[in-house]
């Protein structure tokens, strides 16, 4: 399968198939999952509507650590097999992720304000998270450090990779440590401890965040894989 989606050609053969799929799966499910976040879904008991802030804040956090470890996976498919398309792909993943990530801090802190009476704590799960947002800007930036763009692919990959360590340390935070972070209501041995009404909304943003990011990243890969064609075609005529 790495070696199939590795070829440029068969990428973009297989593009052509899931980008329609992509697009209008994720234009439906963000609908859907806005409509059931504000106005379907009750409010909690304690938090009372500003709970809402969480069908946004929880799934960015999911894909900001989901597309962290596609890029980390990029890097090291680039490193052991020399894939070009596994490097344009983890740059085209980044600022993807470095997005999603934000959009957590963000939405964090405006949760954060009414329910803790602050816009940041050092928490470990904020702080874990703030450390993975700049891992994503540290690597664009030595990923394009260099005039030659390729010579940057390798210490961006080896950066990211050792950036992948936080990605546990992220889930298991409010496991470890006694922080002020709700711990996990979903992905739980004993099952979800989450109430129906709530986690249909969350999974239908989640869905919707993830389809539209592959989106997203397949469509820059595209643009990316055209550019390279059109100086390779530039390099030959002159």
């Amino acid at each position: 399968m790495i070696n199939y989606l590795a070829n440029p050609k068969r990428f973009l053969k297989f593009s052509k198939i899931i980008e329609p799929i992509l697009a209008y799966s994720s234009l439906i499910l963000i609908i859907f999952g806005l409509y059931f976040s504000l106005i379907d879904s009750p409010a909690d008991y304690q938090q009372g509507h500003t709970v809402r802030i969480m069908y946004v804040h929880v799934p960015s956090a999911w894909l900001a650590s989901i597309l962290y470890f596609a890029l980390a996976s990029c890097s090291i498919i680039f490193l052991i097999w020399k894939h070009p398309l596994a490097d344009i792909s983890a740059r085209c993943i980044a600022p993807i992720g470095l997005m999603f990530s934000l959009l957590t801090l963000l939405s964090g802190s405006l949760w954060g304000k009414p329910m803790w009476g602050t816009w940041w704590a050092w928490d470990a799960r904020l702080t874990s998270m703030l450390i993975l947002t700049i891992f994503y800007v540290s690597y664009i930036a030595l990923s394009n450090a260099f005039d030659k763009e390729t010579d940057g692919s390798k210490p961006a990959s080896v950066l990211s990779i050792l950036g992948a360590i936080n990605l546990p340390i992220i889930k298991f935070s409010v496991d470890w440590w006694n922080t002020l972070h709700q711990p996990s209501s979903i992905i739980r041995l004993d099952g979800p401890s989450i109430n129906n009404e709530m986690l249909l909304p969350l999974m239908l943003m989640l869905t919707g965040f993830f389809c539209l990011a592959t989106y997203i990243i397949i469509i820059n890969i595209k643009i990316k894989l055209m550019i390279k064609k059109y100086e390779n075609l530039t390099l030959k005529l002159s």
